[in-house]
């Protein structure tokens, strides 16, 4: 399938993250992260922007969320404790990290604070370079996964101090259908250079 219209999106089964979720606010849980993290092959990464609703408004990003094949982690980057966290995730060079649109996220989170960043892969690309006109996560979570994410919090407030169940469920979700994404195209050789 190349492509996937609005109502065969509609037609599908809602599907959101349903493992462990760590909204990352201790020294402990950004411990427990780091050493997650340590052991993965692939990260699902995502960024959340408090949205603009002005012309010519724009917000940097305020939540930074990690998929691994055991949990989800949120970090809040009003918490100046996650950087360095973020930083050592993103210049590892043997953890994968695959997102859709994660050119301008990490141009955008660059803005927030510095880092070097090593082997991304941006699931978006992937799909325009094998042919697909659709890129979002949503599309391709339709097309590759068989299901639908369910639109909900998208345009909430990222930056609010403490996030609500709809706002973290909806993060996790974006994370975890990255890495899900990453190894299905892996799965089916999309991966590979053509």
């Amino acid at each position: 399938m190349r492509s996937i219209s609005k109502e065969e999106i509609a037609s599908l089964p809602i599907r959101r993250y349903e493992g462990e979720v760590s909204l990352v606010a201790s020294m402990k849980e950004l411990d427990r992260a780091r050493a997650d993290i340590k052991e993965e092959r692939v990260l699902g990464l995502d960024t959340e922007t408090r949205p603009s609703f002005r012309k010519g408004e724009s917000h940097l990003p305020c939540l930074v969320q990690a998929a691994t094949a055991r949990a989800v982690y949120l970090f809040q980057l009003s918490r100046l404790d996650v950087f360095p966290a973020l930083v050592e995730l993103l210049a590892k060079p043997d953890l994968i990290k695959a997102g859709v649109g994660l050119a301008h996220d990490l141009r955008q989170l660059k803005l927030v604070f510095p880092f070097t960043v090593e082997n991304t892969v941006d699931l978006g690309v992937v799909a325009r370079r094998r042919g697909l006109g659709q890129t979002g996560v949503r599309n391709l979570a339709g097309i590759f996964l068989g299901f639908r994410i369910p639109k909900g919090s998208r345009t909430s407030n990222w930056a609010a101090p403490r996030l609500s169940p709809a706002q973290i469920t909806y993060a996790a979700t974006d994370a975890w259908a990255c890495r899900e994404l990453f190894l299905r195209f892996e799965s089916l050789g999309m991966l590979l250079a053509s």
